[in-house]
């Protein structure tokens, strides 16, 4: 149940941090997130899908189901949905960062392995496609 319950908070976190125009820091969304909002129980673990990088803003965290822009940045590529994400990629290192779900490493979003949480596109970004599987699995003993 507790990795479950960290796989809710991660798309809960993700749908929060949405917004191209919010100016808020991440860390005030982040406490006000947990302070603040219940977590969703709409998440279904078994729905999540791999997801191609070029089709995810790397900024919102979401599947876009289209192709983005393109974002090379020290040699790797990163996808924004608009021109505020393209600028925003290469001058924020917290936009290109993520957490594995499965490990609670810290991992480059532009060779992440993506997966769609929901059918509003929220992302989760793994190490590797083992860490999704292992992490799937894990969640499918805990529910049972």
């Amino acid at each position: 149940m507790k990795t479950y319950s960290k796989y809710l908070i991660i798309a809960t976190i993700a749908t929060v941090l949405i917004s191209c125009k919010n100016k808020e820091t991440k860390e005030q969304i982040v406490a006000q997130t947990q302070q603040e909002q219940p977590v969703q129980q709409n998440t279904a673990p078994n729905k999540a899908k791999h997801v191609p990088n070029d089709e995810v803003c790397m900024v919102n965290d979401k599947h876009m189901g289209k192709k983005q822009m393109e974002v090379p940045f020290n040699g790797k590529m990163y996808f924004g949905c608009c021109a505020m994400c393209v600028e925003r990629i290469p001058n924020d290192e917290s936009v290109r960062k993520a957490t594995d779900p499965f490990t609670g490493e810290k991992i480059d979003k532009a060779s992440a392995y993506i997966v769609s949480l929901n059918q509003e596109g929220n992302v989760a970004y793994f190490a590797s496609e083992e860490n999704f599987q292992k992490f799937m699995k894990d969640n499918e003993r805990t529910k049972n």
